[in-house]
């Protein structure tokens, strides 16, 4: 019989995490894991996205903090390895203000590794899931993992300093610590601050959609169920110590993005609002994927165009969801 393995999951009840753990917990998903959640509930946890998975019996939820020490060194105590989504992501909001960013994306990482160096037992394996935004910007080619990191917002500057802290603690002190980078994710329930569910619930509410400039930069889009494919290859094959990149193969200006949205919607260009450029806005992302695909056989599935008609339809059909959600973003 196989032993189960016990993964605590931070930031669970977000976007990228809660689809990972209804993932591993779905039908299927593998045999052999129980996973808690550990997550703040900040405005992007949203504990309905683990609706799907409260009756499985290998499923706990805790609210906490990852900064909170002992809370986390309790947690980690009962548990194999560490999936580490919970993060401040979003670009705008970091340069409002960055504290926060450096707060939970930075001490809580930390904390959250020196638990798992210590725990009881011996230490937890750890799989870091940071972001290409590291890398900064590009006008062509791709970034394999060794190219520098060179972020440009504190957003992707926080998470920069988290993928180094990671690293530094397989270095120093042996822990198995993995690191992926993935592009621009997409999919059911995203939280609406993001281009894609932000144009998608306007455009379905007859408002009119925030372009950035002239819509020229670019970014390759990775569907959540191809993301959570090469998580697992990394949680299960991936090598100690490396980072593995996570793309999705295709890549779109914005321009294009929102025409493809316009489309789904029915709608025309007078439903584009063109918006100051962001600040430091990065021209374009790509990761070189060789590494993940050579190791570990990852090929992203999801055809965008039928991935994002998904998802389309999924925000058309679940109102209920995404309705509440802006109306306390706009109090």
């Amino acid at each position: 019989m196989t032993a189960t393995t016990h993964i605590l999951v931070t930031g669970g009840a977000g976007f990228i995490g809660s689809h990972y753990v209804r993932t591993l917990l779905g039908p299927d998903g593998p045999d052999d894991v129980s996973v808690t959640v550990l997550d703040k509930l900040t405005y992007a946890g949203n504990p309905a996205n683990l609706d799907p998975v409260r009756g499985h019996a290998g499923f706990r939820f805790v609210q906490g903090d990852i900064c909170d020490r002992d809370l986390v060194a309790q947690l980690v105590a009962g548990h194999d390895q560490i999936v580490h989504f919970a993060a401040e992501s979003h670009v705008d909001r970091s340069i409002q203000g960055a504290a926060e960013f450096v707060i939970t994306n930075v001490l809580g990482t930390q904390t959250l590794l020196d638990a798992a160096l210590r725990r009881p037992g011996g230490p937890a394996h750890f799989l870091h899931v940071s972001t290409d935004e590291v890398y900064g910007s590009l006008a062509e080619g791709s970034w394999p993992e060794t190219d520098p990191l060179k972020p440009n917002s504190p957003y992707a500057a926080s998470k920069a300093s988290s993928d180094l802290l990671a690293l530094s603690y397989h270095r120093t002190f042996g822990l198995d610590v993995r690191v992926t980078r993935c592009s621009n994710n997409y999919g059911h329930h995203h939280f609406p601050e993001k281009v894609i569910p932000l144009f998608v619930t306007n455009l379905l509410d007859g408002l009119r959609v925030p372009l950035y400039g002239e819509g020229l930069n670019v970014r390759d889009w990775l569907h959540i169920d191809d993301h959570v494919q090469g998580l697992e290859l990394v949680r299960t094959g991936g090598r100690a110590g490396e980072v593995y990149n996570i793309g999705g193969g295709t890549e779109l200006s914005n321009k294009e993005l929102t025409q493809l949205l316009l489309d789904l919607a029915g709608a025309t260009w007078d439903s584009v609002e063109h918006v100051p450029d962001r600040l430091g806005h990065d021209l374009r992302y790509s990761v070189d994927c060789t590494k993940i695909t050579t190791e570990l056989g990852y090929r992203p599935r999801k055809d965008f165009a039928e991935g994002l008609a998904e998802t389309f339809t999924w925000y058309r059909e679940n109102r209920s969801w995404w309705e509440p959600l802006k109306e306390r973003a706009a109090l």
